[in-house]
């Protein structure tokens, strides 16, 4: 089932409550840029313990110092899976587990990526109290991943974690810990940072204790310690548990699920943000725009600065460590037994079992020897093909070098598969096609190769020879154009 962004929304919002003195927008992220034991706050240069979700550009690394900027960071990026071009931030949450009664575990499919809500929210008595943007280099974190009970949820910070169960016509309580039901819509993890800074640090040793929540955490004061308030952060990740509903039965007392780093209770949720704003653009934001409906797109200080959804839609990073993290497997990725509670637990040390970090894994392949190479990503429609039809092979040992070599044989100066198993040939490539990116999808007869993905083809080239791109929709049938993934605002990424 895919949700859109719009339904995703009306759904419902934990925490926010919108009157007159304040208002916000959302920033949708349309995927996660990458999924990997990646945590550039906590454990820079290193592996992190557990795998997290990750929203944000493709400049994302392992490390990245405090003296990240905008500007620095514009240097390095092509693309954000977030849609206002002028944010670079990052964003990231751990991922879902599912559990099966014989302790085999498999990634539940998160529903696109996240929705980042940035809020306005000054003291009720002072509606001009000042709202700063995060300044460059800023990080923080909110939660404690190692809490394994409700016994906490009165404090200020845990009660700034939970979650939603969103299920059609019923109205569900937001639950500090797992909600012991199915949800037919999706389980949406909910992290609320904290809105008063020091006015000096952009981190701190723990990466919390630079910033802190108001006394009341949606409209209260700033401790005296931490006076100067920022725009509020909350996170919205939705992940699709209904995907599992004949794998258990819910008897309100068990629940299947786990977090990536072994927390069976959920209440060890957390988030991490690391700033990448043109700091000038999000103070306009804040100073500006005051719509109550939290559309991004009204805000004027984001205009001529928006990533059209198809574009960050196919923003991603290939993994760079080497290990499994899809399908079912044994158990959770990195050193995480699945703890319980109510006792709160602690990282494993000293794990004799570490994967390495290693260079991204190439979305092509060298076919230099073949005397071809790649050109690029593009779309393709099953009602609207983008190469000839009645060049098509399939074959369930499909490789790049079959492909090509099929091409060559027909005389073709360009090569393109498709859906892990599918060979198309042709000369041109159609100019509306471009901006694909996410040709990732294993080919079937050789794993270490990609040959493109669901609507998307990996095009390869004969050397030398310049692929002309056409416009117009040539070859177009009688029967309306299927829609690319692309055209999906939130879908579903499964692993």
């Amino acid at each position: 089932m895919q949700l859109s962004k719009s339904t995703i929304a009306s759904i419902g919002l934990a925490l926010i409550s919108v009157s007159g003195v304040d208002a916000f927008w959302r920033l949708p992220c349309a995927n996660p840029i990458v999924v990997e034991r990646s945590d550039p706050i906590v454990s820079p240069g290193k592996l992190s313990g557990h795998l997290h979700t990750i929203m944000g550009p493709d400049s994302f690394d392992f490390t990245i110092p405090t003296s990240w900027t905008f500007a620095e960071a514009k240097k390095k990026t092509k693309c954000s899976t977030c849609q206002v071009s002028q944010d670079l931030s990052a964003y990231w949450t751990p991922n879902l587990w599912f559990r099966a009664k014989n302790g085999s575990v498999a990634p539940v499919p998160q529903y696109g990526g996240a929705l980042i809500y940035y809020m306005q929210r000054p003291h009720q008595s002072n509606e001009n109290e000042k709202i700063y943007a995060f300044p460059p280099g800023f990080r923080m974190l909110a939660g404690n991943p190692w809490v394994r009970s409700d016994k906490t949820a009165t404090i200020k910070a845990q009660k700034a974690i939970n979650y939603a169960c969103i299920a059609p016509n019923k109205a569900n309580p937001e639950t500090f810990g797992f909600p012991k039901i199915n949800c037919e819509l999706g389980l949406r993890m909910q992290v609320f940072f904290p809105s008063c800074w020091d006015g000096k640090n952009i981190d701190s040793l723990d990466h919390k204790s630079h910033v802190a929540y108001p006394d009341d955490i949606n409209y209260g004061i700033c401790p005296k310690s931490h006076p100067k308030r920022l725009v509020s952060l909350f996170y919205e990740i939705l992940f699709d548990i209904n995907k599992f509903k004949d794998e258990w039965t819910p008897n309100g007392k068990d629940v299947p699920w786990v977090l990536s780093h072994g927390d069976a209770t959920g209440y060890g949720l957390h988030g991490d943000f690391l700033n990448g704003w043109n700091v000038d653009v999000l103070q306009k934001a804040i100073d500006t725009c005051k719509d109550p409906n939290g559309d991004y797109k009204d805000c004027a200080a984001f205009n001529n600065y928006r990533i059209e959804d198809k574009v960050a839609g196919e923003c991603f990073l290939t993994e760079s460590v080497n290990e499994k993290t899809t399908g079912w497997m044994d158990k959770l990725p990195g050193c995480n037994p699945i703890t319980y509670g109510p006792s709160d637990a602690a990282p494993v040390l000293n794990c004799a079992v570490q994967a390495a970090i290693g260079a991204r894994k190439p979305i092509s392949s060298d076919m230099s020897a073949l005397g071809w190479e790649y050109d690029s990503c593009v779309w393709d429609s099953i009602y609207d093909r983008t190469f000839p039809l009645e060049t098509k092979i399939w074959d369930n040992k499909m490789t790049i070098d079959m492909c090509i070599n099929h091409c060559k044989k027909k005389g073709f100066p360009l090569a393109a598969l498709e859906f892990a198993n599918e060979c198309f040939c042709g000369t041109k490539i159609r100019s509306d096609r471009k901006g694909a990116g996410r040709c990732t999808m294993p080919c079937i007869g050789n794993k270490n190769q990609n040959c493109g993905a669901e609507a998307r083809m990996s095009v390869y080239r004969k050397k030398g020879y310049v692929a002309k791109r056409e416009t117009g929709h040539a070859r177009r049938t009688s029967k309306p154009a299927e829609p690319v993934l692309g055209d999906v605002e939130m879908k579903t990424i499964g692993y």
